[in-house]
């Protein structure tokens, strides 16, 4: 039951939790029989963009002036470029480099998580191409030793690359090893399951749905709570000088 003038979302200037009950829907230009949820912006202090975007049988994403990481939640769709093309179905991940025309067509109702960012080009390195493939078909590897909390890495470790998109997957009452400081940002969507998370000074229960963005130097940690895994989806911007 809603609960009026109240909401698990939050603002802060390091972080930002978005939750289901704070949706708003728009549409973004060049879109067709779709509409977003926009959860991180340049608007709240992040250098990405990251939306939920929603689509009816036969809507189309509009088009991006920035590389595009996509994430199927549910339905499938049609991913087209000049050279390739890809059915999509949930677990499927895509990469589209920066100026690569391409088109995504949902073949039935169809969400998908959507990460946007300017490239930000490496002197004597090629930039990367285009990449498809599924989630369960990527290495899990255990982090920091832990085989309760596994991580698959969705992009290569390249320096072609200048972000990164893991899942990780915390089995009951697993837990990161510490309090995490540093200059990366973050973008994560909480896939399964739910647990706490520590923002800053503030501890947060999530659960799936959930958006979070954790700006540079935002502490923070997760620990899984329930009788069932908690999954999620993280962003981070990797692989260049902090003085660019």
């Amino acid at each position: 039951m809603h609960n009026p003038g109240h909401t698990r979302s939050v603002n802060h200037r390091d972080h930002l939790l978005h939750t289901p009950d704070a949706f708003v829907r728009t549409t973004l230009p060049g879109m067709e029989r779709a509409q977003v949820i926009v959860h991180i912006s340049p608007a709240c202090g992040a250098a990405f963009t990251q939306y939920t975007a929603e689509l009816e049988p036969g809507g189309t994403l509009g088009l991006t002036h920035a590389q595009r990481f996509l994430y199927m939640l549910e339905g499938a769709a049609d991913l087209a470029t000049e050279a390739s093309f890809h059915s999509l179905t949930p677990g499927s991940f895509a990469y589209i480099p920066q100026g690569t025309s391409h088109t995504l067509t949902a073949q039935q109702t169809t969400r998908l998580a959507v990460i946007e960012k300017p490239y930000e080009p490496l002197e004597h390195t090629s930039p990367p191409e285009v990449l498809v493939g599924r989630e369960d078909s990527v290495l899990s590897t255990p982090l920091n030793d832990d085989p309760d909390l596994q991580v698959r890495a969705l992009l290569p470790a390249s320096f072609a690359h200048d972000f990164a998109v893991n899942t990780m997957t915390y089995q009951p009452g697993a837990a990161l090893s510490q309090v995490e400081v540093h200059i990366m940002e973050h973008g994560l969507v909480m896939l399964e399951g739910g647990g706490i998370y520590r923002l800053g000074n503030n501890w947060y229960p999530v659960t799936a749905g959930d958006v979070i963005w954790m700006a540079p130097y935002c502490p923070q940690w997760f620990g899984a709570i329930g009788k069932h895994p908690a999954k999620y989806l993280i962003y981070k911007d990797a692989n260049r000088h902090p003085l660019g």
